[in-house]
């Protein structure tokens, strides 16, 4: 027997008595530890050497990125095992494949014998009909009555044979009590197992409505819990994004001013003596000028240089008309006076 404290008693020690007197008590075995204690003996501890993870023969070592490759030996006892598994598979294939066969050619029934066939046979405790019998109803019709040819009359097969009769009292070949009770028990059976069945299935179908709606009420708060939690996030995400883009839009601002002073400064350094020597400039380039000069240049004295040349055109040409003239009259009067001088 073990105590609480771990140790089986015994009956080689003798226990003193108790604080209170009653006697003592005696043991079939002296106590003893069970098993190992829960802390190590110093005693029995050897020294180890430094344990590293480098010196354990399970770690690979090297480039765990290139590929491994398996020594000679390695490689021809993994080929041998998978040819192997390999004939394992076909072998077990193989065997499958015949049992299938063997199953096809067995037949569970004998044939039957010639002039007879095999039906099926009930044979639970209760007799039940057993048909294939499509079921059939009569119809009736009317059919024209202006028909001048009468009904033909039923076909009576001729007698063959001698007619036989006997005397059957009531009860002699069926007995309407002791037949119809097993009817009447399968007719009962039936109707309370379908019952049975009927109440179970409602109680089924009312259970797994019950089901059905704690999980749609469970669902619904779930659904509703999740969109709590998606709109919370979708705030925080929101939050999150107009903080971004305010800073960003800071941080624009401020490399922005940053440029333009940058800009502005450079300017100012670079258009220090820019003014006096572009103006200069232009000025040597002639851009900056006298309007009145400037006019007379380019309006009264193209103007002047037209009109005189237009004069002068026009003296020539009474010029020209003058010495026509003047040629004119000479070879006149020098063809009068040579006419003269002849005559």
């Amino acid at each position: 027997m073990a105590n609480a404290g771990g140790y089986q008693s015994g009956a080689a020690a003798t226990v003193p008595p108790g604080p209170q007197g009653k006697g003592t008590y005696t043991f079939q075995q002296k106590p003893q530890g069970i098993g190992r204690g829960i802390y190590r003996d110093p005693a029995q501890t050897q020294h180890q050497g430094p344990i590293n993870i480098h010196h354990d023969k399970r770690v690979v070592k090297g480039n765990t990125y290139a590929a491994q490759v398996l020594p000679l030996s390695a490689q021809m006892e993994l080929q041998m095992a998978q040819k192997e598994s390999e004939r394992q598979k076909r072998k077990i294939a193989a065997e499958h494949k015949k049992k299938k066969q063997q199953e096809a050619k067995r037949s569970l029934t004998p044939e039957a014998v010639e002039g007879r066939r095999h039906i099926d046979m009930q044979t639970e405790q209760y007799l039940e009909e057993l048909t294939d019998r499509i079921e059939e109803a009569t119809a009736e019709t009317q059919t024209d009555p202006m028909l001048d040819r009468p009904p033909t009359p039923r076909f009576v097969p001729s007698k063959s044979g001698r007619d036989a009769e006997c005397q059957v009292e009531d009860g002699d070949l069926f007995d309407f009590d002791f037949e119809v009770q097993p009817i009447l028990e399968v007719i009962v059976g039936k109707t309370m197992e379908q019952a049975m069945l009927e109440v179970m299935q409602e109680e089924e179908l009312e259970s797994m409505r019950q089901q059905q709606l704690e999980y749609e009420q469970r669902r619904k708060e779930e659904a509703v819990e999740t969109q709590r939690l998606e709109a919370a996030e979708k705030r925080k995400y929101q939050e999150k994004e107009r903080r971004k883009k305010q800073e960003q839009e800071r941080l624009r601002r401020e490399k922005a001013t940053q440029e333009k002073l940058a800009a502005r400064v450079f300017a100012k350094q670079f258009l220090q003596n820019t003014e006096s020597k572009v103006f200069g400039q232009l000025d040597d380039e002639g851009w900056f000028y006298d309007s009145i000069e400037r006019e007379v240049e380019t309006s009264f004295m193209p103007w002047l240089h037209s009109a005189v040349e237009s004069q002068l055109n026009g003296m020539r040409k009474t010029q020209s008309v003058v010495d026509d003239l003047v040629k004119a009259a000479l070879e006149k009067a020098h063809a009068r006076s040579s006419k003269q001088a002849g005559s």
